[in-house]
C-alpha cells in the first residue's frame, strides 16, 4: 500500500521522498498514530479513511470529521449505569493526556532532524540536486504529518468537550466535574500544538504560563429561582 500510495501522491503532484527513515521519524509516527485513530471507539474517527490517508492512497480527509461522532458512539454503547459514560470520557482524556509529553518530544526530535539535514546540505559541497529535492520533500512530509496530528488533537478535544456538554444535558451527574477537570488539564497541550510549540522545556504544558482556564461550571449561570411547594 505505501508503494502504491507514493505513486498516487506523485501523480497528484505532491512531494514524495525516498530517504531512509530515521529512528526519530519512526518513533514520531508510532507515537502520533494513537491520536489519528480511536481503537476504543471502533470507527468513530473514521479508521479506514485514516489508513488510506496514512498510505497516501487517498488525500487528507480528516478536515471533514464532525465532533458529534464520538458522542453518538458513546450514547449508543450499552452501559449498566449512565454515569459510567462520564468515567469512559474521563479515561479516554486521561489516556491522551498521559501520552502527550512523549509525543511532543518525538515531534521535537523530528524537527531537529530536519534542521540538521538542512544544515548539512548547506555546508557540504557536491551534493546532488536530487538529494536536495529529497530533503525538501521529506521536510514537507514530516510537516504534513505534524499538522495532521495537531488537527487530530483538536478533534479529540472538541469531541470530548461536545460529549461532556451533551451528557450534562442528557444525564446530569456529579462525575461531570472530574471530566471537566481532565479537559482543563488537556487544553494547554492543545494550545501548544496549535502554536507549533513542541520543544518547550519544562515538565508540563503550562510551564511559563499563568493563564487559568475557567471551568465550564464556573462560567455557567446558576439557576437561583426559589420554587415554593404547593
Amino acid at each position: 500500500m505505501p508503494y502504491a500510495g507514493d505513486l498516487i501522491a506523485t501523480n497528484r503532484k505532491e512531494p514524495v521522498s525516498n530517504l531512509n527513515q530515521t529512528d526519530q521519524e519512526r518513533e514520531m509516527h508510532d507515537r502520533t498514530w494513537r491520536f489519528l485513530i480511536a481503537a476504543h471507539g471502533r470507527d468513530w474517527m473514521f479508521d479506514t479513511s485514516v489508513e488510506l490517508q496514512r498510505t497516501r492512497i487517498g488525500p487528507a480527509r480528516d478536515f471533514r470529521y464532525t465532533t458529534e461522532r464520538y458522542y453518538t458512539w458513546l450514547r449508543t454503547t450499552t452501559y449498566q449505569s449512565s454515569p459510567t459514560r462520564y468515567s469512559t470520557v474521563g479515561r479516554h482524556i486521561q489516556a491522551d493526556f498521559d501520552t502527550l509529553p512523549t509525543t511532543f518530544q518525538s515531534i521535537c526530535a523530528v524537527q531537529e532532524v530536519d534542521r540538521q539535514r538542512r544544515v548539512a546540505l548547506a555546508e557540504l559541497g557536491g551534493i546532488e540536486q536530487s538529494v536536495a529535492d529529497n530533503v525538501a520533500a521529506r521536510r514537507t512530509e514530516n510537516q504534513w504529518h505534524i499538522e495532521w496530528f495537531v488537527r487530530a488533537l483538536n478533534y479529540r478535544y472538541d469531541s470530548y468537550s461536545y460529549a461532556l456538554d451533551h451528557l450534562l444535558v442528557e444525564t446530569p451527574h456529579e462525575q461531570s466535574m472530574g471530566v471537566d477537570e481532565n479537559l482543563r488539564r488537556m487544553r494547554p497541550w492543545v494550545d501548544r500544538a496549535n502554536r507549533g510549540d513542541f520543544c518547550l522545556s519544562g515538565a508540563g504544558a503550562g510551564s511559563g504560563s499563568h493563564v487559568t482556564i475557567p471551568s465550564r461550571f464556573q462560567t455557567m449561570v446558576m439557576d437561583r429561582e426559589v420554587v415554593v411547594p404547593k
